[in-house]
C-alpha cells in the first residue's frame, strides 16, 4: 500500500484535482550541517512538498518567436512583439553583491560565446515561500559563430560542493544534491534572485563556464505556453505509467504518490505518436520512474519537449497567425524571470536573432548513465563530463561531440501527420 501522507487542496488546480502531500525527506541536509544562521529559515517548521522536474523550454519559445519573426515578418514585426515579450518578463540581478554587475552593452557583453543558465522550479499557489528547489538545470550553450545551440542538461541529484552565499544566510558545504542550492539561496527573503544566484555561482564551480544570464520558469507558466501552442506532437517510446495523475473513469486526475510505486488506476501514457495537450506533454517528460535509464530517460524526454515546442512556435502556423502570436508571447513573458548580466532585455533576446535557423542539438551528462558519487548519496560527475564541460567552456563543443558522439541525445522531432 502507499505509505501515508498528509495532503490539502490546492486552490491552482486550473481545473484539476491537485493534491500536495508534503514530505521530510526531500528537504535539503539539516541545518547543522551547512551553517545555516537559525534566524529567518525555520528549515524545521515548513515541510517542503516533493517536486519533480518539468522541461523549462518556455525561454528557447519565446526566444524562437522573436528570431523566426526576421524570416517571416522582418525586423520590424519582431522589433514590436519583442516589446511584448520584454514588458511582461521579471528581471532581477542574482550577483552575490549586486554592485558588481554593471549596465552593459549587448553587442560587446555577448559578442563571442553565449552561455545562459536555465532554471526550472514547480511553484504553485498555496504553497510557502522559498521551499523550491532547481529541479531542471540545463546550460544553453551557443558557440562564437552565433549559428548553433547545445542543451546540457545536468543531473538534478548530482552531488556538488555548493559554495556560501552571505545574503542568505548559508556558509556553503562540501557536498549536497546541486538542486538544493536554489533552496539556500532564497532564504532570508531572497526569492527567485538569490536562489537562481547560488545555483548560476555553483554551476560556475562545477563547470568553469562563465555564464552570461540566467532564466527562471514556473510550472504553471510552462503548461500554459504549451496550452498557447495548441499542444505539441510526441512520440511515447514505451508505456509509461504516471507518477502524477491517476485514471478516473477515462480522465486524468492529479493524484499525489509518495515513493516509487504505482496504483492499479495509474494513468499510462500509451505508446505511439499523437498531438498532445498541455498536461499530457508536460507529464509524459516529468516521469521517471519504471523508465529504463531513470533520470537520463527523463532528461530525454524533456529535451524531446523543448525542442517539439521550439519547432511548433516558429511554424508557420503559428507565426503568421497574429492572434496565436499575442497569446503566446503572452503566456511565455507572464512567467519567465531573467538575469540579462546587466544587458537590455529586448537587446538581450534580438542579440539571439542568428539561431533563428540552427538546430538545438541536446546532450546528456554521464553519457547518459548512472554514476554514483563517492562523497554523497546522489550522483558523481565523470571525467569524460568535465571534459564535455572543459570543451563548452573553451567554446570547442563542436570538436568535442564529433569526437564523442555518445553525449548526442539521437531522439529526432517527431513530424506531425499532413492533415
Amino acid at each position: 500500500m502507499p505509505a501515508k501522507t498528509s495532503s490539502r487542496r490546492s486552490s491552482a488546480s486550473a481545473g484539476y484535482d491537485f493534491i500536495e502531500a508534503e514530505h521530510e525527506s526531500d528537504e535539503p541536509r539539516s541545518r547543522a550541517g551547512h551553517g545555516l544562521a537559525k534566524s529567518g529559515h525555520g528549515l524545521a517548521k515548513k515541510k517542503r512538498k516533493k517536486v519533480h522536474s518539468p522541461l523549462w523550454a518556455k525561454m528557447v519559445v519565446a526566444f524562437g518567436v522573436v528570431v523566426a519573426l526576421l524570416g517571416f515578418g522582418g525586423v520590424a514585426m519582431a522589433k514590436v512583439v519583442l516589446g511584448d515579450l520584454t514588458s511582461s518578463i521579471e528581471t532581477g540581478n542574482t550577483a552575490e553583491n549586486p554592485t558588481d554587475q554593471k549596465p552593459q552593452d549587448a553587442g560587446t557583453a555577448l559578442k563571442g560565446a553565449i552561455n545562459l543558465l536555465l532554471l526550472g522550479l514547480d511553484t504553485r499557489a498555496g504553497w510557502a515561500e522559498n521551499t523550491s528547489r532547481a529541479d531542471t538545470i540545463i546550460i544553453l550553450h551557443i558557440p562564437a559563430t552565433h549559428d548553433q545551440a547545445y542543451l546540457i542538461s545536468v543531473p538534478r541529484d548530482a552531488e556538488v560542493p555548493i559554495p556560501s552565499w552571505n545574503k542568505s544566510g548559508f556558509n556553503g558545504t562540501q557536498h549536497d544534491k546541486i538542486n538544493a542550492a536554489y533552496y539556500f539561496g532564497s532564504q532570508r527573503n531572497q526569492g527567485w534572485a538569490g536562489g537562481a544566484g547560488l545555483m548560476k555561482k555553483t554551476v560556475t564551480e562545477l563547470t568553469g563556464i562563465k555564464l552570461n544570464g540566467v532564466v527562471v520558469i514556473d510550472f504553471n507558466g510552462f503548461r500554459n505556453v504549451i496550452s498557447a501552442l495548441g499542444g505539441v506532437y510526441m512520440c511515447v517510446e514505451r508505456d509509461t505509467w504516471s507518477s502524477h495523475y491517476i485514471n478516473d473513469n477515462g480522465k486524468q486526475k492529479y493524484y499525489s504518490y509518495h515513493g516509487d510505486y504505482k496504483l492499479p488506476n495509474s494513468w499510462i501514457h500509451k505508446k505511439g505518436c499523437r498531438n498532445m495537450a498541455a498536461w499530457e506533454a508536460l507529464d509524459y517528460s516529468r516521469q521517471r520512474y519504471g523508465l529504463p535509464n531513470s533520470d537520463y530517460d527523463r532528461q530525454r524526454h524533456q529535451q524531446q519537449l523543448l525542442r517539439a515546442m521550439a519547432k511548433k512556435a516558429t511554424s508557420a502556423g503559428i507565426i503568421t497567425n497574429p492572434l496565436k502570436v499575442t497569446a503566446l508571447i503572452k503566456a511565455a513573458g507572464g512567467s519567465l524571470k531573467m538575469d540579462t548580466g546587466g544587458v537590455p532585455v529586448d537587446d538581450f533576446i534580438f542579440t539571439l536573432k542568428a539561431l533563428a535557423g540552427s538546430d538545438l542539438v541536446a546532450l546528456k551528462t554521464n553519457s547518459g548513465t548512472y554514476a554514483k558519487s563517492s562523497v554523497g548519496t546522489g550522483e558523481g560527475i565523470t571525467a569524460s563530463t568535465q571534459e564535455m564541460f572543459t570543451a563548452a567552456r573553451e567554446d570547442k563543443l563542436g570538436e568535442f561531440i564529433m569526437e564523442n558522439p555518445q553525449y548526442i541525445i539521437g531522439d529526432k522531432i517527431p513530424t506531425s501527420p499532413a492533415k
